[in-house]
């Protein structure tokens, strides 16, 4: 494993089990709008290693870990970490657009940096096969339009403490940024640059027409 990518794992590790049994901990680092809007922007950063449990602590590393790899390979190394934090920081700047006025709403996960990662990866290998619950092979593209539609349920459920607006923010992120260093994919990969700016789309629109 690359030595940057286990960093960031065990940063995520280390942080969230600190959070995990530190309550105040905790509420000092989450990403909370009131408290941002105070003047603590350092929570942008710090809620994005800060999990709800262990099952989402988990699952956010696990798909680093899978799809990570493969940013690394097509993009390098420096290049994948600029993915990583810029899709962590547009998915805290967009959980504070939309939540702006929402002076308790409080998020935590590196779902929206994670995210970054998952759909830069996918553009490069659109047709791979993971599989879901270990056992239904299913396309990757198929898998990241799936994870942002889900996230679109959970933004309009409400009823967690993730942050699943900064999916969108980071799958925004991860896009452009891969787009920008390979744009070639704008022709080799059409259709699925296509498809996957579809969930982003349909936020914006379900945000504009008030139906999140």
């Amino acid at each position: 494993m690359n030595i940057v990518l286990l960093a960031i794992i065990a940063a995520n590790v280390l942080v969230s089990l600190k959070g995990f049994n530190d309550i105040l901990f905790f509420r000092k680092y989450e990403f909370h709008v009131g408290s941002i809007r105070a003047g603590e922007q350092y929570r942008m950063f710090t809620s994005a290693f800060l999990h709800a449990d262990v099952m989402h602590l988990a699952f956010n590393m696990l798909t680093l870990y899978f799809f990570a790899p493969a940013v690394i390979y097509y993009m390098g190394v420096l290049s994948f970490v600029l993915v990583y934090f810029g899709s962590l920081v547009s998915g805290s700047l967009l959980s504070l657009y939309f939540h702006r006025n929402d002076y308790a709403y409080r998020a935590i996960g590196a779902s929206g940096a994670v995210v970054g990662v998952l759909y830069s990866a996918i553009m490069f290998n659109p047709d791979a096969n993971l599989y879901l619950f270990f056992a239904l092979p299913i396309p990757a593209y198929l898998f990241g339009i799936g994870y942002l539609l889900y996230s679109i349920y959970g933004m309009r459920a409400k009823n967690d403490n993730i942050g699943h607006t900064a999916h969108f923010g980071g799958a925004i992120a991860g896009y452009l940024i891969t787009l920008a260093y390979a744009p070639a994919l704008l022709q080799t990969q059409t259709l699925m640059v296509i498809l996957l700016a579809i969930p982003i789309i349909l936020l914006f629109i379900l945000e504009k027409s008030g139906k999140l």
